[in-house]
């Protein structure tokens, strides 16, 4: 079970990538291996020494009880101090912003690609799908 941001790839540049884990909490992780789950509008924020997802929804589990999740707190991400540090540099020095690519299951346990990138701009955004539409064309050729 994999949940991907495809928008992601046409908004950003993606420099680089980090696997990150994520901190669940109760009927989440079945939520998310359900496939319950949205990171479209959701970025990665760095605060306090700690990087948090914002904006990330997990839905409700349906068959759990009262003590059910909130759909879109924010929740903290599992890195070492030192890609912490790399990647609040990365942000403050060089403008770059980081967002969540995919979200997948590994070893029983909830895991997070994040990405290390750069917006585009609407003139890049055209030639992505320019680039899209030509080897779309050139593949019915085949």
């Amino acid at each position: 079970m994999e949940i991907k941001n495809k928008k992601a790839f046409f908004n950003y540049f993606i420099e680089s990538e980090i696997e990150a884990g994520i901190v669940l909490v109760g009927t989440e992780i079945k939520s998310v291996r359900k496939g319950s789950i949205n990171i479209k509008d959701s970025y990665i924020r760095i605060k306090d020494k700690e990087a948090y997802i914002v904006n990330m929804f997990i839905d409700k589990y349906m068959e759990g009880s009262i003590f059910n999740h909130e759909p879109n707190r924010e929740r903290k991400l599992l890195l070492h101090k030192k890609e912490i540090y790399k990647l609040q540099e990365k942000i403050i020095k060089d403008g770059y912003t980081l967002i969540p690519l995919k979200i997948y299951i590994k070893n029983g346990k909830a895991k997070i690609l994040i990405g290390v990138a750069r917006g585009k701009k609407l003139y890049d955004k055209r030639e992505s799908i320019k680039k899209r539409d030509l080897e779309r064309e050139t593949y019915k050729r085949r």
